[in-house]
């Protein structure tokens, strides 16, 4: 098998050769080859190249945010609209003026509309390049106040969603059988969740919340015709897996925000994707207390990046047992666990024991480092997890213990 039959035969619960062994390296690679510390083997070799040379299968769920055609791909990312080339689709604005000015690191747009403006700000600094880090950081958010309600309203209401097709089968002619190329559809999986993670402060958030639930509502309902555009467009993307939803934790999305809020979006999701024959995968890279049961009546076929303890407090066992067949795993090595400052060598060997004893069977896992590969992280580390992958051997048929979530 190669690397992306085995992987859509592990969501399928049909038996495999090994376990699907797809580390995420590409800030990793990015950090160390800026560096000049990749190991000398590979000192010449792009990503791409080392993965196939070790025989690990490429994880290729989170784009590059920073491989662009034209700066102009990246000008909307602190509203949550990304317009990479990788993209299943793209986002044009319509009857909304803007205007872009870049001094050194710093980006800002200003957007003005018929019923207000309001400006953004990003960062992508010498700090973050050397981090390996693609994605900019926002650093002004375009809701300040409830002034700007309007404004971003109109925005997202005058946003017209278009395919990506070529964009996209190139993105997936490149990953070709070293995995599975996700379509990144969005992170955030709901309009509050947006202006949550992406268009305010945090604490202006949930101060509105409180305070302001209604015109925050009304705002929310009006990025929620975006979303309806999303969703026309899903079941014809050239995807077998796509992404919708990233970075719960529930300490911010905690289980009554996540109830009121996210949840009856992720089931719509899931239900486009499977009437179009796809499966939909969540970046549930957080702490999960009392978010796991959310994952399986929403309809979510992969939690990606499941970071367990130490870094959270569930266990990777109590994770796989809630999950129980119905959920692939995707992640479940701590990325803490790579680093010689946390984990000495033979507590390392010691965890890679237990790890692989609460595995079971090793069905409905594609195993890799939650939520990413850190810079410092040890080499030689990943190398043993790929020879423990292929000491584990073949994994046996398990078929989906819920209800068939597949239309096609």
């Amino acid at each position: 098998m190669n690397h992306r039959e085995r992987m859509l035969a592990t969501l399928r619960g049909e038996g495999t050769d090994m376990i699907p062994w797809a580390p995420r390296l590409d800030l990793w690679y990015s950090a160390n080859r800026r560096a000049g510390t990749l190991p000398a083997k590979y000192r010449h070799a792009t990503l791409r190249e080392m993965i196939d040379d070790l025989g690990f299968a490429y994880h290729a769920v989170v784009p590059q945010f920073r491989d662009l055609r034209t700066p102009l791909d990246d000008v909307h990312r602190a509203l949550g609209i990304y317009n990479l080339w990788s993209l299943p689709y793209a986002t044009k604005l319509e009857n909304v003026k803007f205007t872009v000015t870049t001094e050194g690191d710093r980006t800002r747009v200003a957007y003005r509309t018929p019923v207000g403006a309001v400006t953004t700000t990003t960062v992508y600094n010498e700090d973050m390049r050397r981090a390996g880090i693609s994605i900019t950081h926002v650093a002004e958010h375009a809701i300040k106040s409830r002034d700007d309600y309007a404004a971003v309203g109109y925005i997202f209401e005058n946003a017209r969603v278009v395919p990506n097709e070529e964009g996209y089968r190139e993105y997936a002619e490149n990953v070709g059988e070293s995995g599975i190329a996700v379509g990144f559809i969005n992170p955030a999986a709901s309009p509050m969740h947006l202006l949550q993670r992406e268009l305010m402060p945090m604490e202006l958030f949930f101060r509105e919340l409180y305070y302001n639930p209604d015109e925050l509502a009304r705002c929310a309902a009006s990025i929620g015709t975006y979303y309806e555009r999303l969703f026309d467009i899903i079941p014809g993307v050239a995807a077998d897996v796509c992404l919708w939803g990233a970075n719960y934790d529930a300490g911010v999305t905690y289980p009554l925000f996540f109830a009121a809020y996210i949840q009856s979006w992720l089931q719509r999701a899931a239900r486009r994707m499977h009437e179009g024959g796809k499966y939909l995968l969540t970046h549930a890279d957080g702490e999960n207390t009392g978010l796991l049961d959310f994952y399986l009546e929403g309809g979510v076929d992969v939690a990606d990046s499941i970071c367990p303890a130490p870094m959270t407090k569930l266990s990777f066992k109590e994770v796989r047992d809630r999950f129980a067949g119905r959920i692939t795993i995707m992640g479940g090595i701590p990325s803490v666990c790579l680093l010689k400052d946390s984990l000495s060598d033979r507590d390392f060997d010691a965890y890679l024991d237990r790890f692989f004893s609460d595995i079971g069977a090793g069905d409905h896992l594609i195993l890799g480092i939650s939520d990413t590969t850190p810079p410092a992280a040890e080499f030689d580390r990943l190398v043993r997890i790929g020879r423990r992958v292929a000491a584990f051997g073949p994994v046996g048929r398990r078929p989906h213990s819920g209800p068939s979530r597949r239309t096609s």
